[in-house]
């Protein structure tokens, strides 16, 4: 029981966000894919369906298998707890939502005959955004540019390269976010100075 005090809950959107992609995976494998496609997939469906809107931000939680949510997880929380420390729970959850917007939206224009799941474009928002952390005025941290040459050349590589050019555009597409909060976030702390 000593143990179980001594376990901190250090980054609530984070771990919350893992907890629920989890339970939304395993619920998705259980279903035979059918939870997945009802709550946590991006696809063309008709305007008028309520859980359009829905899945537009929800398809961040969703995972293919275990494999999926390990490989996005590992970075996920690796990455969220220095961002939501630096940024706050409040903030990430809202990039963590813009980005879902972004990406699920750009998904349905471009691909209306493919579906979207997975963290994958929030994680490359914060693998982007944690190279920014330290963003300063009038300076281009050498390590954000080393991160968008190593990460989002690759992507861009891939989207031409590779016939699966959807997971690629939402990677660039979460990493552009990423970039813009960052940016967004250091002038927001220049007007404050």
């Amino acid at each position: 029981m000593k143990v179980l005090k001594m376990i901190q809950y250090n980054a609530p959107v984070v771990l919350t966000f893992a907890l629920v992609s989890l339970a939304a995976t395993i619920a998705g494998m259980l279903s035979g894919g059918a939870a997945t496609k009802l709550l946590f997939c991006v696809y063309r469906c008709p305007i008028t369906d309520p859980l359009a809107w829905v899945r537009i931000f929800t398809h961040v939680l969703g995972h293919a298998n275990l494999t999926h949510y390990v490989s996005n997880m590992m970075l996920f929380l690796l990455l969220g707890p220095i961002i939501e420390e630096k940024y706050g729970s409040l903030p990430l959850l809202g990039m963590i939502a813009v980005t879902g917007l972004v990406t699920g939206g750009m998904n349905l224009l471009l691909f209306p005959h493919s579906a979207l799941l997975g963290a994958s474009g929030v994680v490359f928002m914060l693998i982007v955004l944690s190279s920014m952390v330290r963003l300063e005025e009038g300076k281009i941290p050498l390590t954000m540019l080393l991160v968008v040459f190593i990460y989002l050349g690759q992507e861009l590589y891939n989207g031409i390269a590779v016939q699966d050019s959807v997971s690629q555009l939402t990677h660039i597409l979460g990493g552009v976010c990423g970039c813009g909060f960052g940016w967004a976030a250091s002038r927001l702390q220049a007007d404050a100075e």
